[in-house]
């Protein structure tokens, strides 16, 4: 994670004059505790698309994600700083020697929030018989379910044999989700898998109350009864949403203060970048993600001085494991069914081109594949540099669309490529610009459909767009998050029914093997040259079109402490605090 210092000045300036100042928000000035942390304060932070839904079973985008991490919490969850795994709602575990049973002790003081799906509206303490009844949950038909299939699918005892029966409306439990008592549960596996601790961080794992469930229903989309450091006191869809901190959390910090430290957090949701950059700036926010690309240069450009100016904020960076990608849907259109076809549109991309002047550095060309290229995953053992991916190449995509049957771009229908509004112009400027590259070497006419984000996903689930523009973050830090959007196991029996994880509703056996053998493999050099086997089989099918690897880019205001990026982009508010602005010059 990379921090540095700049001035905003020069670049809001002729906005405020525009649109006049605004007084800077003093209420994080709270009281200093021991341990030199401060007390109090509202954390004011922006989301630039509405939350789908904050149901654990069926949060599947980042927005949601990030407000959803706040009211929830799981077993276990990540450290933010580096992204190791911590203890949640279980204090302690052991694996078994096999590694395919595992028992959780979980915490006796982790309270429910209290809501009136309780008596007298009194929240209570979260217990094992509460973890089965979510994991139950999560292996059961429910059309908003979209969890299952990266979660417990395949790897826990009897999961599937859950699902299954759900269908005709039975409730068989997942009999592999063991309680033995209170504060006792047991997992056990089908077979080993190196990445079960880290699927128990995901938001289909996340613990919620049954009588929420018992109440509210449908209405979780939007109504969380959770464990977490905050509760949702409001919430105006589209508009805002207001948490205060949980009184009854059970975390306590090193020095024996209680968490968290904030009195809540405010989330608003301005779609335009620009102004939520001046909001940022005129005191309103107080930390801001992602920089517009307009402004990406200009802020950038200002490094090289920063230090001899007086900084106002700081950006935080970090490489994100994030690749933004086109996918194909190859059971919708026939056009896309023809291998060649999406071979063809892969070397048509000029991808450095995109990162060098259209994003201007706000993100790495995708060299490589669906996985981003990381130091950490090369220096564990995946072997980035022997994967042959696309390379842009026009003469090679014409002779491709040639082999396809449309030579010269003859007789190929006009296609429409679906990309979703927020986040400011990103999306759009790179839609133009490869649209512009398939025109130009191919003869192959695009056109750009744009939707809100709930609607995009709705329509990639469903097959309604053929042709899409996506950008996947990890679930967990590891090549198998990227990799198990294209597992076979993943599509559904029929177009009409929703797929939830691979969008692209590819299928390939000998991909799906390599996939599945890497899952139970325990020595992790070899567990990475066979998913890279298999991501070397994805590549030659091309059912995607990876374009670029994102970077994470943060503006907090100098008063924010203990809120750490990382390639995830998770956010876990429990320990962030404010230094009053009159202490920050000697922090």
């Amino acid at each position: 994670m990379k921090k540095i210092n700049i001035s905003l000045v020069a670049i809001t300036s002729a906005l405020l004059v525009a649109c006049g100042g605004g007084d800077k928000n003093d209420s994080n000035s709270g009281s200093e505790v021991k341990g030199g942390v401060y007390l109090g304060g509202i954390a004011r932070v922006n989301e630039v698309e509405n939350i789908k839904s904050l149901m654990p079973i069926s949060i599947n985008e980042i927005n949601s994600y990030h407000v959803g991490s706040q009211v929830y919490e799981g077993l276990v969850k990540y450290n933010q700083n580096d992204l190791t795994l911590i203890p949640g709602i279980a204090k302690s575990w052991e694996v078994s020697d096999d590694q395919k049973n595992y028992t959780f002790h979980l915490r006796t003081n982790a309270k429910f929030h209290d809501d009136a799906c309780f008596p007298e509206g009194k929240g209570r303490m979260a217990n094992a018989n509460d973890v089965k009844f979510c994991f139950d949950k999560l292996c059961s038909q429910d059309p908003n379910n979209n969890q299952y299939d990266v979660t417990f699918k395949d790897r826990v005892e009897g999961a599937n044999e859950c699902f299954e029966a759900s269908k005709t409306g039975k409730n068989i439990g997942v009999k592999g989700v063991i309680v033995v008592n209170d504060s006792t549960i047991k997992i056990n596996l089908v077979h080993p898998d190196a990445s079960f601790m880290n699927i128990l961080t995901m938001p289909g794992c996340y613990v919620y109350a049954k009588e929420a469930v018992a109440k509210y229903g449908n209405e979780m989309r939007l109504k969380t009864v959770g464990t977490g450091p905050f509760y949702i006191e409001n919430l105006k869809e589209g508009d805002v949403i207001i948490m205060k901190k949980n009184p009854s959390y059970w975390g306590i910090d090193q020095f024996g203060n209680k968490l968290p430290y904030l009195d809540g957090i405010k989330w608003s949701f301005i779609r335009d970048k620009k102004t939520e950059i001046l909001e940022f700036k005129r005191g309103n926010l107080d930390m801001v993600y992602r920089i517009p690309v307009e402004m990406f240069s200009e802020l950038m450009g200002k490094l090289e001085n920063a230090k001899k100016e007086e900084n106002e904020f700081d950006i935080i960076s970090s490489t994100a494991l994030n690749t933004q990608f086109y996918g194909f849907n190859i059971q919708a259109n026939p056009v896309f069914a023809k291998k060649e076809v999406r071979l063809a549109f892969n070397y048509a991309i000029d991808r450095h081109k995109i990162t060098d002047y259209t994003i201007q550095g706000e993100g790495t060309s995708a060299d490589y594949g669906m996985v981003p290229y990381t130091e950490t995953f090369e220096k564990e053992g995946y072997p980035f540099k022997e994967l042959k991916a696309y390379s842009y190449d026009p003469t090679k995509a014409q002779e491709l669309l040639k082999q396809a049957g449309y030579p010269g771009g003859k007789g190929f229908p006009e296609i429409t490529l679906e990309i979703n509004s927020g986040g400011g112009d990103r999306n759009i400027l790179v839609a133009e610009v490869i649209k512009s590259m398939l025109d130009q070497n191919l003869k192959v006419k695009v056109n750009i459909n744009t939707v809100p984000f709930p609607e995009h996903i709705d329509n990639i689930q469903t097959g309604k767009s053929d042709f899409f523009r996506y950008g996947w973050t990890a679930d967990y830090p590891d090549p198998e998050s990227f990799l198990t959007l294209f597992l076979g196991k993943h599509v559904p029996a029929s177009l009409q029914e929703k797929s939830y994880i691979n969008f692209t509703r590819y299928k390939n056996p000998k991909f799906d093997s390599l996939f599945m053998a890497a899952r139970v493999e325990g020595d992790k050099i070899k567990r990475y040259r066979l998913l890279a086997q298999a991501e070397q089989v994805l590549l030659d099918d091309a059912p995607m079109i990876p374009i670029f690897y994102d970077e994470n880019f943060r503006l907090n205001h100098k008063y924010v402490r203990n809120l750490p990026e990382n390639p995830m982009n998770f956010i876990d508010m429990t320990t962030t605090y404010f230094v009053p602005k009159k202490e920050v010059a000697k922090k």
